[in-house]
């Protein structure tokens, strides 16, 4: 049996279990090691020398996260947040319900794509955000499945579309990074350009899956108990809430009234920490490090006395300690991936997925994405997932000829897959921890199921026709 693949197949049945995603890896290279004849020796050394590869974006998300916990210090984000929920409010007291649901609908959106892009606080925006609404949601009968579609699409469709904030480090440090690095014995490189242009149509895909669950798949009234958070206890959550049970009824101006809750931000705060964010793009854009651009925009709320100067250590190791363990898979998915180019397997394995298909390039492609999406939902990380799957993608690309850009879209696809689908993703566990709050939404049926049938069929279909077309 190849090595690799065993590797791989002892990866998926561990995340499936699972197990941390970092033991995971460390278990599925050295049995991938073994297999291949290395000695545990020469396996661990192998790992530890691939480690280096993944220290580069461990140390992006770290400072990112350090950012991200200052930002919040200033309190801009629960303004933003809590001036949205006013409007809402104001909205709903006036105007139709289909306007107010697509309303809600769009600030969700609005908020998810800028916390991946320009206020880059990734899923943190959602506890704070989407509890304050779900009485309005009650209001207007909206079914919470089309919540989790649009929240899903705005934090997975913008990183892997946008080179800015997490997309940065997604789209140029780790997709450009493992393509460039593992195509150098293959005369295969990208430019920052392509990165955008080869995902554009499978983020297509997916705002195609988004129309289809708010205007088809989940536009008919879903009835929830309006319940306060707080006395939410146990709940039987396989008991079907029925239609007339209870009149359900949120006003418009308790919203209003918590908008206005909100305590006072000096124009000073308000004015340093959008000036943070500003330097930040810019650095980040200029120098094209998300490193040097988290730490000008921490200096800067730093300097502007935005938390006290010698809480400053504290606010950094806290907003590091967020991203840690994105930052440990990076760095043992690399390991993986090391170990793997070791054994000198992939090009076997290459030759052999060559032979069994012969030259059809249509079926490489559709296989490619199809076992995409098994190893990126059991590792539940795209970020992760790329360093795994380059090292075996980028040899079959340049075998059946598929173009640099070609080859963008089929690895950046096959690694967004799980993450827009993963019980595991942030992506999915985020918007159930705001719209679960008060037990009225199960990860599983709610969330991971609508956006696995929404994102990831679509992401298949299109991923394929870029691969095809580009």
């Amino acid at each position: 049996m190849n090595a690799v693949v065993i590797a791989i197949a002892v990866m998926f049945i561990l995340s499936l279990a699972r197990v941390s995603v970092v033991l995971t890896l460390v278990i599925s290279a050295i049995i991938g090691g073994l297999v291949a004849g290395l000695s545990l020796s020469d396996t661990v050394t192998a790992f530890n020398a691939g480690l280096g590869d993944g220290a580069e974006v461990a140390l992006a998300y770290a400072v990112l996260g350090a950012f991200a916990l200052a930002l919040s210090k200033s309190g801009l984000p629960d303004l933003l947040a809590h001036k949205l929920i006013g409007l809402l409010g104001a909205e709903a007291s006036h105007q139709s319900t289909r306007k107010v649901k697509y309303l809600l609908l769009s600030i969700l959106l609005v908020a998810a794509i800028f916390s991946q892009n320009l206020i880059p606080v990734h899923i943190a925006f959602i506890p704070v955000l989407v509890p304050p609404l779900l009485k309005v949601m009650n209001h207007m009968n909206l079914d919470r499945r089309a919540a989790a579609c649009v929240l899903t699409m705005g934090l997975v469709g913008t990183y892997i579309f946008l080179p800015v904030g997490f997309g940065s480090i997604f789209l140029e440090q780790i997709l450009m990074g493992n393509i460039n690095k593992i195509g150098t014995a293959y005369d295969l490189h990208v430019e920052r350009w392509m990165m955008p242009m080869g995902m554009a149509i499978p983020v297509f895909g997916m705002l195609m899956g988004t129309l289809v669950a708010v205007f088809f798949s989940y536009r008919k009234p879903r009835h929830y108990i309006d319940r306060a958070v707080a006395q939410v206890t146990i709940i039987d959550l396989d008991k079907p809430i029925r239609a007339g049970e209870v009149k359900l009824a949120a006003d418009s101006q308790e919203l209003q009234q918590q908008a206005e809750q909100v305590p006072v931000i000096a124009k000073k705060t308000m004015l340093m920490a959008l000036l943070a964010i500003v330097l930040t793009l810019i650095a980040q854009l200029y120098s094209g490090s998300m490193i040097l651009g988290g730490l000008v925009g921490f200096a800067v709320l730093s300097a502007a006395g935005i938390f006290k100067w010698q809480e400053a250590d504290d606010v950094f190791v806290q907003g590091m300690r967020m991203m840690a363990l994105v930052g440990f898979i990076m760095i043992s998915a690399a390991g993986f991936a090391s170990v793997m180019t070791h054994t000198g397997d992939i090009n076997s394995l290459v030759n052999g997925v060559v032979q069994l298909i012969g030259d059809n390039k249509a079926l490489a492609a559709f296989l490619m994405l199809f076992i995409g999406l098994f190893v990126t939902i059991g590792i539940g990380s795209s970020f992760s997932s790329v360093p795994v799957l380059a090292v075996i993608y980028v040899p079959l690309c340049v075998q059946f000829g598929f173009s640099p850009l070609a080859t963008v879209a089929l690895i950046g696809t096959a690694a967004a897959l799980g993450d827009a689908g993963s019980p595991a993703s942030d992506s999915t566990l985020g918007p159930t921890a705001g719209l679960g709050v008060d037990g009225q939404h199960d990860h599983i049926w709610d969330t991971v199921v609508p956006t696995f049938i929404h994102f990831n069929i679509p992401l298949l279909v299109f991923g394929w026709i870029a691969a095809m077309v580009l």
